[in-house]
């Protein structure tokens, strides 16, 4: 089954829940007028759906294939490629200065959903050259922006993301890439493991972001410098000069995401890759946040638009697929929608998705918000807010598309097993999405200390007044979320106080508690939902706005309570084992 953009309802959460509206008001986003956002949308969809979709499935059979040096997308990567290059797609958000559209983020986080829901493997390219711009728009110096940006944005030269090495894992600190200044540049070596799109056929040129350590540089992560390291050096007139001195040595194979060239890359084999510093010496973890921010948001986007494709496949299969008789008798077999547990399932995973988009697109409005919003102290507020929900929708939304694309599988029974049907495919996909940019207990680790108790939780106190001031009338939704409310600001507390008092302990306690705020957040947007569909003259629309938001609060927010309690007493007994108990 192919995929189909459901531009109704991301257009829908874009108004009613990133409040797109008011966003377009803000200094420089003028241009995204009502009827240009349809166009956009439409047209991504088509794109999406007729192009880019139909390769998801013999991309994953056919995979990126390394030989003798050189590396292979799957048939049709390329002018899908290039037709969405030629499109402006990778444009949208950015600067205007340098080619951008300076489109709002969040409609441009609505369109990279469909990217990412027609073919996983085929959106991570635009994903990290999109982190690569903005880390560069934020910390490049104006020669840099001059050779790159406008290529870059142009989607015409891709970018990469260079942390991890064999021995450090996620422990970026213990990198040993070397950086040696020579004369305006610097010689890079050293190898790195699992560079997304570290090396393909649909670009001219790909821009390395790379981490390492200039000499007599501090131990650790204080000692971590930025480099741009081209693979093609870029000539004093802009064009491609002499391949550097970095090559690909090999490709991972991995369980899913297969038509993703995911390379081993060594630099420096023969004396050393060119390097140009981006941000000061040893402030490379800082400047390579900016990325891995922009990435965390686009990977939970991920966990939202695989969940769509596994539900869009479950849901059709069921609508198709005829077996037993209905449980409320009858003598002929029905579809198998009509079996209750089928429908519990599907219920899940709507609802699940639909909460994490909102989500998603909510963080993707903070984010236009801290950029553009012209009084100083409501940037900072929106920042505040957006520092706060990257970490939940980087894990929950991840986290809850392995959970759907699971489900997909179990809704197509035994032929959900078998490679043909798809769905075995979404899962496979889905898995790596809590692991990469960070896996989710990092995500947990990042709430707990850089969101939490580094603030003493004055960024979580505001978002649970304002769940608490936007409950809904209808006293099916009301009595549930203000319940599951109360159970976030009493587990916040006992956090704040236990977590700052024994980190060891708070640590255990991370990540149920990052699942408990995400769950209770992701029902009141679906609350939220319903009442602002109710405004609407789509009755059928509404009504199953408030069935999906009272199915959450029936049968999903029940979680919470279970969640507080590992929180509160969980860590206890996770610090009980002896290592010799495991």
């Amino acid at each position: 089954m192919t995929y189909a953009a459901p531009i109704h309802e991301m257009r829908f959460v874009l108004d009613a829940i990133a409040d797109l509206p008011a966003i377009a008001g803000l200094p420089g986003y003028e241009e995204a007028t009502p009827d240009l956002v349809s166009a956009i949308l439409e047209e991504a969809g088509k794109l999406a759906g007729e192009v880019i979709a139909p390769l998801n499935h013999p991309g994953d059979r056919e995979g990126s294939v390394f030989e003798n040096g050189v590396v292979r997308t799957p048939d049709g990567f390329q002018e899908a490629y290039r037709q969405f290059v030629e499109g402006g797609w990778n444009a949208l958000p950015f600067d205007t200065d340098f080619g951008g559209q300076g489109l709002p983020w969040c409609l441009a986080t609505a369109v990279q959903e469909m990217w990412q829901a027609a073919n996983l493997s085929f959106g991570l390219c635009p994903l990290l050259t999109a982190g690569a711009v903005e880390l560069l728009q934020a910390h490049g110096n104006d020669r840099q922006k001059t050779d790159y940006l406008a290529k870059m944005i142009s989607g015409e030269w891709t970018g990469t993301m260079n942390l991890t090495e064999p021995q450090a894992g996620s422990d970026v600190g213990a990198l040993k890439t070397k950086a040696v200044p020579n004369g305006d540049h610097y010689l890079i070596t050293g190898q790195k493991i699992f560079i997304t799109w570290g090396e393909h056929d649909c670009a001219d040129n790909i821009v390395h972001m790379v981490l390492a350590r200039l000499p007599d540089a501090p131990e650790g992560t204080r000692g971590i410098s930025l480099f741009l390291v081209p693979k093609f050096v870029v000539n004093e007139d802009g064009t491609l000069g002499p391949h550097n001195d970095l090559r690909c040595v090999s490709l991972e194979h991995k369980l899913g995401i297969n038509a993703s060239p995911t390379a081993v890359m060594s630099y420096g084999d023969s004396g050393g890759a060119v390097g140009y510093l981006v941000g000061a010496e040893n402030q490379g973890m800082a400047c390579m946040f900016t990325m891995m921010n922009n990435a965390r948001l686009a990977v939970g986007l991920q966990g939202v638009a695989i969940a769509e494709r596994a539900y869009q496949q479950a849901r059709a299969y069921a609508f198709e697929r005829v077996q037993s008789k209905a449980i409320d008798g009858g003598k002929e077999s029905v579809k198998i929608i009509r079996h209750p547990d089928v429908r519990r399932m599907l219920a899940t995973m709507k609802a699940r998705t639909e909460a994490a988009r909102a989500l998603a697109y909510l963080a993707a409005a903070a984010l236009d918000r801290a950029k553009r919003e012209p009084d100083d102290a409501e940037r900072a507020a929106a920042q505040a807010r957006l520092d706060l929900l990257i970490p939940l929708t980087k894990a929950w939304c991840t986290d809850m598309g392995c959970e759907v694309a699971s489900l997909g599988v179990q809704v197509h029974g035994g032929m959900g097993f078998i490679e043909e049907t798809g769905a075995a495919q979404h899962f496979r996909d889905a898995r790596i999405l809590p692991i990469y940019e960070g896996t989710n207990g990092i995500q947990a680790l990042d709430l707990l200390g850089r969101k939490l108790l580094r603030d003493k939780g004055a960024a979580m106190t505001q978002l649970i007044l304002e769940l608490r001031a936007g409950l809904p009338e209808d006293e099916g939704l009301r009595a549930p979320l203000a319940a599951a409310i109360a159970t976030l600001d009493e587990t916040t507390a006992w956090l704040l106080d236990k977590g700052a008092q024994d980190i060891k302990r708070g640590a255990a306690a991370a990540t149920p508690y990052q699942s408990l705020t995400a769950s209770v957040l992701g029902a009141w947007l679906l609350a939220r939902s319903a009442v602002e569909a109710a405004k609407g003259d789509d009755k059928a629309f509404a009504a199953a706005k408030l069935k999906t938001a009272r199915f959450y609060a029936d049968n999903l927010l029940g979680e919470v309570a279970g969640l507080s309690e590992a929180v509160t007493r969980g860590a206890e007994s996770t610090l009980a084992f002896e290592d010799n108990d495991f």
